[in-house]
């Protein structure tokens, strides 16, 4: 007899202990060896399963490379200056970045965080990765009477880790739509309150069902809408989001995190309830999330509040009012300019099939897709500085 796929390691996982919480079952298909995103499943167009905006085209980059730049000069240019991209894929982002030769690149180590080591193989055909030793501090050269002296200027340093580093640094955290991947319960109102909602198998002893169970929850319920639920609303719970803003906050001594996802405050989940939950197979919205474990993305817009309050737990520091859209971010960055710009070259150009005319057609397609409001561009972006302490 073989070895198990996911599917059977879950309905195993059930016979032994009973029904699980949802978000053992969401890790269990999508990071489980044969799972979802262990397979380097997800974002790209060929052979992709959805777009995400690093893989619209390098504009994104080009655009993330200044807001970094801000923020760098915000912190008033240390070197070295950390950035970490949380859920960095294979490398698109931190090759777009580092290609539009940001201000802050003599001083840059760029920290890509990703869990796939089918992922972070193709990292390393995009990047030129170094240890991690050489981008997480200052380098270092034999001074006087032979006392280490740091090397200022020698970034860009890339390297890549499997989790957040275990130190605290000054920079930047960066998250892309990664929240919205991370593990959540799943709880519903019900005439007793709320209830998780777990997996289970049915009396067959192998399809996968949900069962409601009574137990005492973890997570947010905070919001007027969510005491007020009716009955069959659904919720979820940022058990994954929550812990990772926590230890990101825990990485940095001075800096701040940025973070771009579905982000959608307590009112507005009972409002889109059960609609937030989501599955996504080739650019498609898939089936239930219980069907074929790890055959399919499971993702939910990510619970602001829930982050919110994590974050300021953890000593950061948010904006009053809402965050903005990603459409509003990017302009503030200057996509229209970008936009402005390409439009002006096709003009002059004599012919619209040289090189520099066609990256700026694609530069204002890249844009449009990056602001669409029923899109990409109705992404949040929140940002939490963090103090040093």
């Amino acid at each position: 007899m073989g070895p198990m796929d996911v599917a059977e390691r879950i309905r195993a996982r059930i016979h032994r202990e009973g029904p699980i919480p949802f978000a053992a079952y969401m890790t269990m298909a999508l990071d489980e060896p044969d799972g979802f995103f262990a397979r380097a499943r997800g974002a790209g167009r060929a052979g992709g399963d959805f777009i995400t905006s690093p893989r619209v085209g390098s504009l994104f980059g080009r655009l993330v490379a200044r807001a970094l730049d801000d923020e760098w000069r915000a912190l008033g240019e240390p070197d070295p200056f950390i950035v970490i991209e949380g859920g960095a894929g294979d490398g698109t982002l931190a090759r777009d970045v580092l290609r539009a030769a940001p201000a802050c690149t003599r001083a840059l180590r760029y920290v890509l965080v990703e869990r796939s080591p089918a992922l972070r193989a193709e990292q390393r055909d995009r990047l030129a990765v170094e240890p991690p030793e050489d981008a997480l501090g200052p380098f270092v050269r034999a001074g006087g009477d032979g006392v280490p002296e740091p090397v200022a200027g020698a970034g860009p340093v890339v390297t890549q880790l499997e989790d957040l580093p275990a130190l605290s640094v000054e920079g930047v955290v960066f998250a892309n739509e990664l929240l919205d991947n991370l593990a959540f319960g799943v709880i519903e109102r019900t005439a007793a309150g709320w209830s998780n909602v777990c997996v289970g198998l049915a009396a067959d002893g192998a399809t996968l069902t949900e069962i409601l169970v009574d137990a005492p929850l973890t997570g947010t319920k905070s919001g007027s809408a969510a005491h007020g639920a009716d009955l069959g609303v659904r919720l979820p719970v940022a058990v994954g989001a929550a812990e990772w803003v926590t230890q990101a906050a825990r990485t940095l001594s001075r800096g701040a995190i940025l973070l771009v996802d579905y982000f959608a405050t307590t009112d507005e989940l009972v409002e889109r309830s059960p609609a937030w939950l989501r599955t996504y197979r080739e650019h498609r919205r898939g089936h239930d999330p219980l069907v074929s474990p790890g055959e399919c993305d499971i993702t939910a817009d990510v619970p602001l509040d829930a982050v919110v309050a994590a974050a300021r737990a953890a000593g950061c520091s948010i904006a009053d009012g809402p965050p903005p859209t990603q459409a509003e971010w990017l302009a503030q960055l200057g996509i229209a300019a970008e936009v402005d710009a390409a439009r002006a070259l096709l003009e002059r150009a004599a012919d619209p099939r040289v090189t520099d005319a066609l990256v700026a057609r694609s530069t204002i397609t890249e844009a449009a897709a990056l602001t669409d409001p029923s899109g990409l561009g109705a992404h949040r972006v929140v940002r939490l500085a963090r103090s040093r302490h």
